[in-house]
């Protein structure tokens, strides 16, 4: 089966910026405490919000640019330094763009609702991951490729879904170094697919023409 490049390219942007399994990792620790019916609740709230989020920046994001007077080209290279950025402190391990603070941390393990905040943002649908969405709908052609950018959308939030649900098991396989070794992974992968995005930017820019 034949898989066309952009398809697979919004696949593994998405999947890099999301990430399915620093959100479960952060997830399990947020969640120790919880009952397993309370578990699969808030793993259901949070990827639901954070789609619902994913999928108006998909839809509206270049609607709004277009308002805001800001360029495809410029937003393409402002998004590419966003998740170039992302990329080293995913490829440094360090904590990224989309990973919540110690302080956020500290609230979230206060007695609430933490499906909204933090998990919905900015741990699934973060700054990068919006970027992301914004940055693959606008270099589509047609509707096809953009319900696949959608397809590749909700792949990856079922990905995340099921990370969550089987969190406690990831902990337990992969560890602290098999989740470094994912993280620094998909730092690299995400800084080649960013400068793409830069090149692209400054391809389209018109002061190059």
């Amino acid at each position: 089966m034949h898989v066309p490049p952009s398809i697979l390219s919004s696949f593994v942007t998405l999947l890099v910026t999301i990430g399915p399994v620093e959100t479960a990792i952060v997830f399990a620790g947020l969640t120790a405490r919880n009952h397993r019916e309370e578990r699969r609740g808030l793993a259901v709230r949070s990827t639901g919000v954070a789609g619902l989020v994913l999928l108006l920046f998909a839809l509206g994001g270049n609607v709004t640019l277009s308002l805001l007077h800001i360029s495809l080209p410029a937003f393409r290279v402002a998004g590419g330094l966003l998740l170039f950025l992302q990329a080293l402190t995913l490829t440094f391990s360090s904590p990224g763009l989309s990973s919540i603070s110690e302080g956020e941390r500290q609230d979230a393990e206060r007695p609430g609702d933490i499906a909204v905040f933090p998990l919905a943002f900015p741990l699934i649908a973060g700054p990068g991951s919006v970027s992301a969405v914004v940055l693959l709908m606008g270099r589509t052609a047609g509707w096809i490729e953009a319900a696949g950018v959608i397809a590749m959308i909700m792949i990856c939030l079922g990905l995340t879904y099921g990370a969550m649900r089987a969190s406690d098991r990831l902990v337990l396989v992969l560890g602290e170094t098999g989740a470094d070794v994912v993280r620094r992974l998909s730092g690299v992968l995400l800084a080649g697919l960013a400068v793409q995005f830069i090149f692209d930017g400054l391809e389209s820019a018109p002061f190059l023409h």
